[in-house]
C-alpha cells in the first residue's frame, strides 16, 4: 500500500465530482442522495466500476416495488466474467488470485491465469455432463481454492450454485439441497478441523442416495489426493484440461437477473429458506460494499498495490460469499480452512494472526466472537509476528462490544508503535520515518447485514469518526431506518430495522415458492403496503409494496452511528451462523425421551451469546449426563457443533398459543429482562399457567432490562 493511500470512498466521491458534477457537504448528504435518487446512484456504481454489457439496459430501476423490483432490464452480465477480466493485469503485476492455507500448514497460491484455466476446464466438463443455464450445482466443500473454482465454473455457464459446509450434518444438508434438486454434486472426501481429520465419505454416500436428481458427482480429495469412489468423477481430471478450448473459453452473457446462487436463511418454522440472488444485483452490491465501504482495493491498482483480503469463514456462512467477492474487484483473496482457535487439547487463538503475518494480509476480517475469544485468552498480538501490514479489521456476525474493539485498538497501537521503530516499516526511509507523525488507530469496519440479501445495511466509512461498539454509517443505497412500535422512524432509540427502498441484491425469489407467499411473509408482512415507501419519507401507494423488515433491533444515533442490539425475532444466530429453531426441534424431539422443546438465543449487545434449551421429558425419564450428551449429540450430528445449547433445563410445559405455536419470542424477551405483561397476551395462550416457571427462571438469571420495544 502506498504512503499516500486514498480511501476507496474518497476516490468514488472524487469521481462523482469530476464525472457527474456532484458534491456533498458531508456523508449524510451523500447517503440521502443515494437512497432518494436510486437511478442516479446505482447507475453511478455501474459506471464507476466500468461494468460491461453487450446490450444496453432500458432503465435502472424499471419497477420500484417490494418485493418484485426490476433492475437494469436489457443488460447482460456474468459474475465470473467480471472476476476473470482482472486476470491479465493482476498477473502482469505479479499478484496471485488466491492464497490459502490450513491447519496442516499446506500453503498454496493460485495465479490468475491458473484460476482462469481451471475455471474453463471445469466449466467445459460440466457442460459435457449436460449442465444447462438454470441447472443447480450443489457443493459440499470446505473453504479451499477448489470451492471458488467450482463456483466460478458453475456460474460461468449459467448454472446455479449452492454450497454447504462439511461440518453440517447429513439431515441439515439434505434439508437444503433436496429443495433445489441439483443436477451435479461436488463433494469432498473429508476435512481437518480442530487437529483431527474427519472423513466425509459416508456422508457423501448418504447425500447421493437421498438426492435422486443428481446425475453427476465430482469428488475432491482433500484428505487423500488419490481418493477414488465408484460412480464419482475425479476433481483433478476435471480441472486438468489445457487446450485450445480452455484458452478460448468465455463465460456466457446472461440476463441481469439470471439466478447466481441459492443461499439459506432459516426462519422459526419449516425448512430453511432457499434464497435466490441474481448475477447483476450481486456484482453491483458486492463491488459497492467491498470497495466503497469495506475499503478493499484492487491489488494491482497503484493506490492499493498488493492488497490482500482475508475474512475468516466457513463455506456455511455468507461471509464465504463475501470473501469470494474480493475477486470481483481484482483483489487477492487469502483464505484459511480449519479451526481459528486451534484444538481442544491445544487452544491457540494466535493461529489466524500468524497466518496473516505469513501471507501478508492487509485487511483482516472475522466474526465478533473470534475477537472476543482472543481477548479472553489474553492473547498479545505482537507475539504473533509483524502485523503492521494490516490496515483494517472487519467484524460482523454478532454485535461487537466496545470492550472488544478497545482491546483490539490497544493491541494495534502497540504493534504500530513497534513497527514505527523499524526503519523499513511501511517502506519509509529512516530519516523520513523519524519525522513522521504517529499512525492513526487501526480502522475497525464493523458491518451488519444478512444472508437474506447477501449484503450489509450498516457498516464502515474510512473517513468518519470511530466510536467503539458502533457501526459508522448506513450503507450507500440502503434506505435503512429504525421504526418504533407505531411504525415511525426514530433516532437515538431502539426500534425495528427496516429498509424502505429496494436494493439490487434483494432476493429474486425463494426457490420453490411458486406464488411468492413465503418470500412475502418472511420480510414484507409486518407493515402495511405503501407505508413509509415514499422517497425521503412518507407513505406511497399500496402498489409499491411494503418495507423490508429485517428482524434486528437497531438504534441510529444523531451522529449517524448505528448499534445492532440482536435479533428481534426468534431465529438462532450463533456468531453469525443462522439456524431455524424448527431444525433444532427436529433433531431434539426425535429422541424418545423428549416430548417437547423450546430454544431461544439470548444474543444481545455487550453480553455473550447464550442459548438455553428447555425440554419436556417423557414420564420416567430424567435429565442425567447420558441424556444430556444424547441431546447435544443429536444437535451436533443433525446440524452443527455451533448449535449445541449452552444449557439444558427440564420444564413441565412449553408455552404455546391457542393455535399451538411455540412462544419463542415472548420467552426470549422475558429472559432479556422485559416484564411478562409486556411480552405476552396470556388470553392468547393455550397454557398461560406454565409461564410462572419461566418468570422465576428469568428472575434467577437477573438480566438487566433490555432497552428494546
Amino acid at each position: 500500500m502506498t504512503a499516500s493511500y486514498l480511501p476507496q470512498i474518497r476516490l468514488y466521491q472524487n469521481w462523482l465530482r469530476e464525472q457527474r458534477g456532484l458534491q456533498f457537504a458531508d456523508y449524510d448528504a451523500l447517503w440521502r442522495w443515494s437512497v432518494t435518487d436510486l437511478d442516479a446512484f446505482w447507475q453511478s456504481i455501474w459506471d464507476y466500476f466500468d461494468l460491461q454489457s453487450p446490450t444496453p439496459h432500458s432503465a435502472v430501476l424499471a419497477k420500484n416495488t417490494m418485493p418484485g423490483a426490476q433492475w437494469f432490464p436489457g443488460a447482460q452480465v456474468n459474475y465470473a466474467r467480471q472476476v476473470l477480466r482482472h486476470a491479465d493485469a493482476a498477473d502482469a503485476a505479479g499478484l496471485p488470485a488466491i492464497v490459502s492455507s490450513n491447519e496442516k500448514r499446506q500453503h498454496r497460491e493460485l495465479s490468475w491465469p491458473e484460476l482462469r484455466r481451471q475455471v474453463a476446464s471445469l466449466a467445459l466438463h460440466l457442460q459435457a455432463q449436460g449442465v444447462q443455464p438454470g441447472d443447480r450445482v450443489a457443493a459440499y466443500l470446505p473453504n479451499v481454492p477448489e470451492a471458488m473454482v467450482a463456483f466460478l465454473a458453475t456460474v460461468s455457464i449459467g448454472g446455479v450454485w449452492s454450497i454447504c459446509a462439511p461440518d453440517m450434518g447429513t439431515h441439515a444438508v439434505l434439508d437444503r439441497f433436496r429443495q433445489i434438486e441439483p443436477k451435479v454434486l461436488i463433494a469432498v472426501d473429508g476435512v481437518t478441523y480442530g487437529g483431527r481429520d474427519h472423513d466425509r465419505l459416508a456422508v457423501l454416500a448418504e447425500l447421493r442416495a437421498a438426492l435422486p436428481s443428481v446425475q453427476h458427482t465430482l469428488l475432491l480429495g482433500n484428505l487423500n489426493a488419490t481418493v477414488s469412489v465408484a460412480g464419482c468423477a475425479d476433481w483433478i481430471g476435471a480441472t486438468a484440461r489445457n487446450d485450445a478450448e480452455t484458452t478460448a473459453f468465455e463465460p456466457l452473457w446472461l440476463p441481469f437477473d439470471h439466478p447466481l446462487w441459492v443461499v439459506y436463511s432459516s426462519g422459526t418454522t419449516g425448512l430453511p429458506k432457499p434464497i435466490v440472488h441474481g448475477h447483476g444485483g450481486m456484482v453491483l452490491v458486492a463491488l459497492q460494499l467491498k470497495c466503497l465501504h469495506n475499503d478493499v482495493g484492487c491489488s494491482y491498482a497503484p493506490n492499493s498495490l498488493g492488497e490482500r483480503f482475508h475474512w475468516y469463514s466457513s463455506t456455511g456462512w455468507v461471509m464465504w460469499n463475501a470473501q469470494v467477492s474480493g475477486l470481483l474487484g481484482g483483489t487477492t483473496c487469502v483464505i484459511f480452512d480449519g479451526n481459528p482457535g486451534g484444538s481442544k487439547e491445544h487452544p491457540d487463538w494466535g493461529l489466524l494472526w500468524r497466518f496473516a503475518v505469513e501471507t501478508g494480509v492487509t485487511y483482516f476480517g472475522a466474526g465478533a466472537a473470534f475477537y472476543a475469544n482472543c481477548m479472553k485468552a489474553g492473547l498479545a498480538l505482537h507475539d504473533c509476528g509483524d502485523l503492521s501490514r494490516i490496515r483494517a479489521l472487519g467484524t460482523t456476525g454478532s454485535p461487537l462490544s466496545p470492550e472488544m474493539q478497545e482491546w483490539g485498538t490497544a493491541q494495534f497501537r502497540l504493534i504500530r508503535g513497534m513497527a514505527d521503530k523499524t526503519p523499513a516499516a511501511a517502506g519509509l526511509s529512516a530519516p523520513a520515518q523519524a519525522g513522521a507523525e504517529p499512525q492513526p488507530d487501526i480502522w475497525w469496519n464493523n458491518i451488519s447485514g444478512g444472508t437474506d440479501f447477501c449484503g450489509a445495511f450498516l457498516g464502515g466509512h474510512r473517513e468518519l469518526p470511530q466510536v467503539p461498539g458502533e457501526m459508522q454509517c448506513r450503507m450507500l443505497g440502503a434506505a435503512v431506518e429504525s421504526w418504533n412500535a407505531e411504525g415511525l422512524p426514530v433516532t437515538d432509540a431502539v426500534g425495528e430495522l427496516v429498509c424502505t427502498r429496494p436494493i439490487p441484491s434483494m432476493p429474486l425469489f425463494l426457490w420453490g415458492d411458486k406464488d411468492g407467499s413465503r418470500y412475502l411473509s418472511s420480510y414484507f408482512d409486518m407493515y402495511p403496503a405503501g407505508h413509509g415507501r415514499q422517497p425521503g419519507g412518507g407513505d406511497g401507494p399500496a402498489s409499491m409494496g411494503a418495507v423490508w423488515r429485517h428482524g434486528d433491533w437497531l438504534k441510529i444515533g444523531a451522529n449517524g452511528g448505528c448499534i445492532i442490539y440482536g435479533r428481534s425475532d426468534a431465529t438462532i444466530n450463533r456468531h453469525g451462523l443462522r439456524m431455524g429453531t424448527s431444525e433444532i426441534y427436529s433433531a431434539v424431539e426425535a429422541l424418545p425421551e423428549v416430548l417437547d422443546s423450546l430454544v431461544v438465543d439470548l444474543e444481545y449487545l455487550g453480553r455473550e451469546s447464550y442459548m438455553p434449551l428447555f425440554v419436556v421429558l417423557r414420564p420416567g425419564s430424567a435429565l442425567d449426563d447420558a441424556l444430556r450428551e444424547r441431546i447435544n449429540g443429536a444437535v451436533r450430528t443433525a446440524l452443527s457443533p455451533r448449535f449445541v445449547p449452552d444449557d439444558i433445563h427440564v420444564v413441565a410445559e412449553v408455552p404455546r398459543t391457542l393455535s399451538g405455536k411455540k412462544q419463542e419470542l415472548p420467552v426470549k424477551k422475558l429472559l432479556l429482562g422485559q416484564p411478562i405483561e409486556k411480552v405476552v397476551n396470556k388470553d392468547a395462550m393455550a397454557n398461560p399457567q406454565c409461564l410462572d416457571w419461566y418468570v422465576a427462571f428469568a428472575a434467577r438469571r437477573a438480566v438487566p432490562a433490555a432497552a428494546v420495544g
